[in-house]
């Protein structure tokens, strides 16, 4: 296939004037894929679009009405079905603070899923990456929508029969480091998973401290966490302080103040941030009352709120719209946003080689965006799954 006449965005992180090859499910050099092959090539007009890698989300819930804590496959591939529909290529989602065994359960299934699409690939839905674990390592003074009955200390014991529920596939565990064992816990699972501050009423001393013994990334920065402030810089200056550790940030334009997100891209440079969605079940779905980690939230717009106590409850928008809000609302250039969605990410998940930027040789996931960013094409593993003209 080709893919011409796009903007077509480079791993320099800059946008030139050209066309794609795709062979094989894969990127190729201009002109590789005619050289291999006897079938007449397939041509896509791209009509002038942008044409950036599919993205990856490494912290969401759910969409369309389904949780990846509803601990079924069924579940999980109507989520990667609406994310790949959205130019979301890539899906790591994330956990609630459950009880243990039922969290063994829901990653078993999720560990039962990712091999079944690996035998059986979907192009129609997102690949499963691995799992988030925002909890139940966590504070109860910053639980946000979390459920307070559920929370424990970090146990290392714990943590590998998740990881062997799981296959290996957590990706990220989140602790509240200024709880007891919380240090030791970092240090003894650091070089087997991300260890993320999640959650955490942590002072600046005590983020610090999580973040030398090797914990290396942090969770919807600023969002239940202390605030960020001149005498009392709390996690956010931790992660400031600590050039190791990537942060995710929700552009939805509910989490974050634009302004905040400005001085976050000054803070902590473009290579640091992962846009993150956090969307939960209500995604791509009416306005109403849903639940996330067994509570009652009221959805209203892109406001997602705890019925018991108006905490926000993750958000109701997908990381595509997030890359939309960050540059039309906050400013965000294009070309910082779309690394933000794809590169970071792929690079934190440590999958930059195969997946996360249009590179000879990587996964052919793209997605063609208008000039007012609008979806006109989604092609995963070099298959089109929603296309412009031809």
């Amino acid at each position: 296939m080709r893919i011409k006449n796009v903007k077509v965005y480079r791993e320099d992180k800059s946008f030139e004037e050209g066309e794609i090859c795709i062979r094989d499910g894969l990127f190729a050099a201009p002109g590789e894929e005619t050289e291999n092959s006897g079938e007449q090539e397939e041509t896509l007009d791209g009509e002038g679009c942008y044409a950036i890698p599919g993205l990856i989300d490494i912290h969401f819930h759910g969409c369309m009405g389904h949780d990846f804590c509803d601990g079924t496959e069924e579940a999980i591939e109507e989520i990667a079905k609406y994310e790949a529909s959205v130019g979301v290529t890539g899906i790591n989602p994330a956990t609630m603070t459950l009880p243990v065994e039922e969290l063994e359960e829901i990653l078993a299934t999720g560990a039962a899923y990712g091999k079944k699409q690996q035998a059986q690939p979907d192009p129609a839905r997102a690949d499963f990456l691995g799992v988030n674990m925002e909890g139940p390592f966590i504070s109860e003074e910053k639980k946000g929508a979390q459920d307070a009955r559920n929370i424990r200390l970090c146990d290392v014991e714990i943590f590998h029969r998740f990881q062997k529920a799981a296959e290996g596939t957590v990706n990220y565990i989140g602790v509240a480091p200024e709880k007891e064992g919380a240090l030791e816990f970092v240090e003894a699972v650091k070089d087997e998973v991300h260890v993320s501050l999640a959650h955490t009423n942590a002072d600046y001393d005590s983020a610090k401290a999580a973040y030398d013994r090797g914990a290396c990334h942090a969770v919807h920065l600023y969002n239940a966490m202390p605030a960020f402030t001149h005498r009392a810089p709390g996690v956010v200056g931790a992660v400031a302080d600590s050039p190791h550790v990537m942060a995710e940030l929700i552009c939805d334009g509910v989490h974050i103040h634009p302004a905040m997100v400005r001085a976050t891209f000054k803070m902590l440079g473009e290579d640091r941030i992962i846009f993150i969605s956090d969307s939960m079940r209500a995604t791509g779905m009416p306005d109403g009352r849903y639940t996330l980690g067994g509570l009652d939230v009221d959805v209203k717009g892109n406001h997602a709120t705890l019925v018991s106590d108006g905490a926000l409850a993750g958000s109701a928008t997908n990381l595509m719209d997030c890359v939309r809000t960050a540059v039309k609302k906050m400013d965000i250039p294009l070309e910082t946003a779309v690394a933000c969605a794809t590169m970071n990410p792929a690079k934190s998940l440590g999958v930059y080689e195969t997946r996360g930027s249009i590179t000879p040789g990587k996964k052919a996931d793209l997605v063609l965006l208008d000039k007012d960013l609008r979806l006109k094409a989604v092609i995963k593993d070099g298959n089109v799954l929603t296309e412009t003209g031809r």
